[in-house]
């Protein structure tokens, strides 16, 4: 079998990727209304992060915002380096106890690498993985390959939703308001 592992030169070919900023307000309560709206039925949760400052303060206001709620207590907190030679221990571990949901706050390149590590080794289900807004970028599904994020959701800066899609993070259309007609024929 392949490794996971993106090489070099592919990572390269992409650029700078953004490193992530501070979470906003809109960010964290647009996830967590992701994670509590009607019908989603999760109760746990795995909290995964990269090291990088501004992660581990998403995933911790995360974690604060979620016991706030009055929800069952977070199963697991793993974090993992922007490089690695495998991420199979922090792959592993993020899968173990069989979450409802993973919510992520990561750098782009660490994620792209950490999900291809779990596609290739666990039963991780990135349609019940949610994300932070610095990973709502069409580089990363592009980096890990287009089926790896297929389904995976998240926020961006502004509160807004985002879904990977075919290898492309898509956001939905505002919905038209009741003044609002369609312009056009048909």
């Amino acid at each position: 079998m392949p490794s996971p592992l993106i090489p070099p030169e592919e990572a390269a070919a992409y650029g700078d990727l953004p490193s992530p900023t501070p979470h906003s307000e809109a960010e964290l309560t647009a996830l967590l209304d992701l994670l509590t709206a009607p019908g989603t039925h999760i109760a746990s949760v795995v909290v995964g992060h990269s090291r990088d400052a501004a992660s581990r303060s998403a995933a911790a206001a995360f974690i604060d915002s979620w016991r706030g709620l009055g929800r069952p207590p977070v199963l697991a907190v793993i974090d993992w380096p922007e490089s690695a030679a495998s991420w199979l221990r922090a792959a592993r571990r993020f899968t173990a106890d069989e979450p409802d949901a993973w919510v992520v706050a990561a750098a782009p390149l660490g994620w792209a690498q950490m999900s291809r590590r779990l596609r290739h080794s666990t039963d991780w289900d990135p349609g019940r993985t949610y994300g932070f807004a610095a990973l709502g970028d069409s580089r990363v599904p592009a980096l890990a390959g287009a089926a790896t994020l297929q389904g995976m959701r998240g926020v961006t800066a502004d509160g807004s939703t985002w879904t990977i899609d075919r290898g492309w993070v898509t956001h939905p259309l505002p919905a038209l308001g009741p003044t609002a007609r369609p312009r056009g024929t048909l």
